[in-house]
């Protein structure tokens, strides 16, 4: 769920307008390996510090720097102070804003119970940002020994890029404003990573317009890996485009109306007025091609990486990574399986699977007719530890993967059956939804996946129409419906797949239970490596 929906319901924080001028401030950072950044976003908290000696400012990093969010709480009560107002130090509310800084502020609410806790909204769309960034605008036109006019210059906002479409979108009102306040003949839009066009596509496309200038202008607020990217490709494209002017201007960095809006968000926060972006959040109302994600909870992100870069600790750091251990029951029901069959003529990292599958069915034979192709584990078990996602045909297969075993490797599931889309597809192309699900993962997750097909035979035949046809490459589709109409033919042409690591059966046995226990092995698998290599 949204920020603001889930903190102003929790009781552990206070009611607005208490001793609204004696509060501290926590300005809440992502972190960077670069430090540059570092150092750029401790002269923004020098600087509000100077602007507001009143409050104790403190601030604190996601990841990879130090300090960390619960030392910077710790910090805030050490000078013992009584309310504490968290401020993302992020300009846009996606999945930071939203998830990952409201779980460190309820963490240390329920911790320190007996101090007032707020949340600030990120800095946003404010109108003093506009004037940073058209500040960096004039100062980058000021290099140029050319005159140019603004209607025959092309301003390309490059913004962060986000798996939030509203924090997206808001990039793009940035660049319409700033495009009509300044009078450019257009704004382009790109992203650095996660949305499209990332940064030299971009650049390619806004040099292909026609206009004699490119201003290409890094909507972040601070230096680091991704700014210098963007600069690199701005000095690529100037090379390969000699008769195009382009002027690379400034990020908006520790500015003294940067450090404002930080302090008007701290005051909006104490009084109550704390506004999100959440008329069109995908986790408050549904959004076309999110709707699975209304009502999800907030989780932290960031624990493994916490600091990384300011201690020893490592991101497979044995405290996250613990090997597989069963419930009794389970562990009594695999010593049975272990000693109920003869297992030597299997390859031995297909046993968890193998054992896997006959505790699901019940049945010692129900692994003979298994297919495994050359690979295919060792292949699964890196696609979910790079990739991270596992599309199923139906709920039932999502449902059956262990829930803790998902988190504690950071995979997320989807599965589109129950979409509206899903539902428009089917109907339009005529096929049914688990096969309309399988275009959509297409067209939504490129290749980089593991497939898990537990219901539905046409599921199977439109993956492999999409892999032979349009180039799909799945990093592993399991196929293991159950059924009498179209199944064994759906599992065989799955076989003959060579373009893609598959494990299949022959016949008719399979199901949801059956695809979840293949995924569940693999992650078994993945947890048990991950353990054993940092104890080495």
């Amino acid at each position: 769920m949204s920020v603001d929906n889930q903190i102003s319901s929790n009781p552990s924080f206070s009611k607005p307008g208490i001793n609204s001028d004696n509060y501290g401030i926590i300005v809440a950072g992502h972190g960077s390996r670069d430090p540059d950044g570092i150092h750029e976003f401790e002269q923004l908290v020098a600087l509000i510090k100077k602007r507001a000696p009143q409050h104790v400012v403190t601030h604190g990093y996601l990841e990879f720097s130090g300090p960390t969010i619960d030392q910077a709480v710790i910090a805030q009560l050490a000078a013992g102070v009584q309310q504490v107002v968290m401020v993302p130090g992020v300009l846009l509310a996606a999945s930071h804003a939203k998830n990952d800084l409201p779980s460190e502020l309820l963490a240390a609410a329920q911790t320190h119970p007996d101090i007032d806790f707020y949340f600030g909204a990120p800095l946003g769309l404010h109108p003093l940002l506009l004037q940073v960034v058209q500040e960096r605008i004039v100062a980058a036109e000021a290099q140029s020994p050319h005159t140019v006019r603004r209607d025959d210059t092309c301003l390309v906002l490059v913004g962060r890029g986000t798996t939030d479409p509203d924090a997206n979108g808001e990039v793009s009102k940035f660049a319409r404003m700033i495009e009509e306040g300044m009078g450019f003949g257009t704004a382009y839009v790109c992203y650095s990573g996660t949305a499209k066009p990332l940064v030299a596509d971009g650049l390619r496309a806004a040099a292909q317009l026609g206009y004699a200038r490119l201003i290409v202008v890094p909507f972040f607020l601070f230096d680091g890996v991704l700014v210098k990217r963007i600069y690199v490709a701005a000095d690529a494209l100037q090379e390969r485009e000699p008769g195009l002017e382009i002027l690379k201007a400034s990020y908006l960095g520790a500015h003294a109306s940067v450090a404002d809006v930080i302090l008007t968000r701290a005051q909006e926060a104490v009084e109550g007025r704390a506004a999100m972006n959440c008329s069109l959040c995908k986790y408050r109302v549904q959004i076309v091609g999110f709707e699975e994600q209304v009502g999800e909870p907030q989780r932290a992100h960031h624990l493994k990486v916490r600091g990384l870069l300011e201690n020893t600790a490592t991101p497979t750091d044995t405290a996250e990574f613990t090997p597989y251990i069963p419930h009794p029951i389970e562990a009594e029901s695999f010593r049975i399986i272990a000693a109920g069959r003869d297992w030597s003529g299997f390859p031995s990292d297909h046993l968890t699977i193998l054992q896997r599958l006959v505790h699901t069915s019940g049945d010692f034979n129900a692994v003979d007719d298994l297919y495994f192709s050359a690979g295919a584990v060792a292949t699964g078990i890196r696609a979910l530890l790079r990739c991270k996602r596992v599309v199923t045909d139906v709920t039932m297969v999502q449902t059956g993967l262990k829930r803790a075993l998902l988190e504690q490797l950071g995979i997320e599931t989807w599965c589109g059956v129950h979409d509206t889309e899903t539902a428009l597809i089917a109907t339009a192309q005529g096929i049914t939804r688990s096969a309309a699900g399988m275009r959509r993962a297409f067209e939504k997750f490129g290749n980089d996946i593991v497939l898990s097909i537990g219901d539905a035979p046409t599921a199977i035949m439109e993956a492999t129409r999409l892999i032979r046809e349009h180039g799909w490459r799945p990093q592993l589709v399991i196929g293991l419906p159950v059924g009498f109409v179209g199944t064994c033919e759906a599992k065989a042409d799955l076989k003959r797949c060579l373009q893609v690591p598959r494990i299949t059966n022959s016949g008719t046995r399979g199901g949801s239970p059956w695809a979840a226990s293949v995924v569940n092995g693999l992650m078994i698998d993945a947890v048990n490596q991950l353990a054993a290599a940092t104890t080495d």
